[in-house]
């Protein structure tokens, strides 16, 4: 049977629109608590709070941007919420005063949650049917790689120069996402959602339901990789390793890159349990090396781990919450993922830095392997088995036909 492209021009465009706006979002995570701390004088109640309130713009307009993708487009959305995007990153240049850095931050909050939204449901629909957990592993990809530039590109620049010349150079990553966006090709088909007379308001209407077990499982995973993100630099420290720590994210991203190949097609080709099970045992063992690290051999084995199992997760839950859901709703059903995501981002955040408080950090990180192999759980109880049971139904279905 022939294969369909995967690589044409209009996904690489896509990838790297995606590509260039998490750059310059993991800068700014990078970034803004030096600038806020050192520049603005603020303190860590303040450095929570610009992070927080981007992530609460995020989650809370989740489930519209799901629903506008259907709805209105998905070019359409993201040309808009790109713009925004775009014009909230020049608005950086010359903050110098907290309340308008916070402002900013919620707006482009709003514009990050719309732009990923319908980016992902993009990237989606230039996927072939059968490589949708191939071709979704490879756009996870340059999110997971612009996690290690981001981060880097802005420490340095901003430590070589300064938050300004930074600011203007991650406004022309968003320029360039913005291009890359706009020259992108999308089929808007005429889908039901838009055919449909308006109905009653219903939670249906922002949440697919299809999405929501998967979605769910995601939450937990998201909620463990938080501690990552927000301790590793202080954990480093910690057990002596703090040499070594830019480091962890680089080995993390390194084993992404050369697993992606091989775990798109393998849940193309023999089912999503090949590769979940094997995902989130890898993920739970890295961080159990984790909270046993006492030095920096086992900390970077844990991040190689840890890339392993977190990485080939992510794209496979995202491949599944999109098949679980009607054609005509994976606007929503991308909303739905990524709203239950950032929830246990944020969430996880909050909750595992008053877990280190009351125990330790490295505490924190076996309770978080715990949550993971919980995780294992909830998606044998909430997808696997109905997965089964669909199998079931329509291999009697196709017996009765014959």
């Amino acid at each position: 049977m022939h294969k369909q492209p995967l690589w044409t021009r209009d996904f690489i465009k896509i990838c790297l629109s995606s590509l260039f706006l998490f750059i310059t979002y993991y800068a700014l995570v990078a970034t803004l608590p030096i600038y806020i701390m050192e520049t603005l004088r603020g303190g860590e109640r303040e450095v929570g709070l610009a992070l927080t309130s981007f992530i609460i713009a995020a989650v809370i307009v989740r489930p519209i941007a799901g629903k506008w993708v259907d709805e209105l487009g998905k070019k359409k959305v993201a040309l808009l919420a790109s713009a925004l995007f775009m014009a909230s990153t020049f608005s950086y240049v010359g903050v110098a005063s907290l309340f308008f850095l916070l402002a900013l931050r919620f707006v482009h909050g709003i514009s990050f949650g719309f732009s990923t939204t319908a980016m992902a449901a993009i990237a989606t629909d230039l996927v072939p049917e059968q490589r949708k957990g191939e071709g979704i592993g490879y756009y996870a990809l340059f999110m997971n790689l612009a996690m290690v530039i981001g981060p880097f590109l802005g420490l340095m620049i901003m430590n070589t120069y300064s938050f300004s010349v930074l600011c203007m150079l991650i406004s022309v990553f968003a320029v360039i996402s913005f291009g890359c966006g706009g020259w992108t090709k999308v089929r808007e088909a005429q889908t039901a959602a838009r055919k449909k007379p308006a109905q009653a308001f219903s939670w249906k209407s922002f949440i697919e339901p299809g999405a929501m077990p998967i979605s769910l499982t995601a939450c937990l995973m998201s909620f463990a990789y938080s501690g990552l993100l927000s301790f590793i630099p202080v954990y480093a420290k910690e057990i002596g390793a703090a040499g070594v720590s830019s480091y962890f994210f680089v080995i993390y991203a390194i084993m992404i890159v050369l697993s992606r190949p091989f775990t798109g097609k393998l849940f193309d080709r023999l089912g999503e349990h090949v590769v979940i099970y094997p995902s989130i045992v890898l993920y739970a063992i890295g961080l159990v090396l984790l909270s046993q690290a006492t030095g920096p051999v086992l900390f970077l084995v844990a991040s190689a781990v840890i890339g392993l199992g977190y990485g080939s997760v992510f794209p496979s839950f995202q491949a599944i919450a999109i098949q679980s859901s009607p054609t005509e709703r994976r606007g929503l059903a991308t909303g739905t993922y990524y709203l239950l995501f950032d929830l246990g981002m944020g969430v996880g955040s909050f909750v595992l830095a008053i877990v280190a408080a009351a125990t330790n950090l490295g505490w924190m990180y076996m309770i978080s392997s715990w949550i993971v192999a919980f995780a294992g759980v909830v998606y044998y109880s909430l997808h696997h088995r109905a997965a089964n049971k669909k199998q079931r139904r329509e291999r009697e279905l196709l017996q009765l036909s014959e």
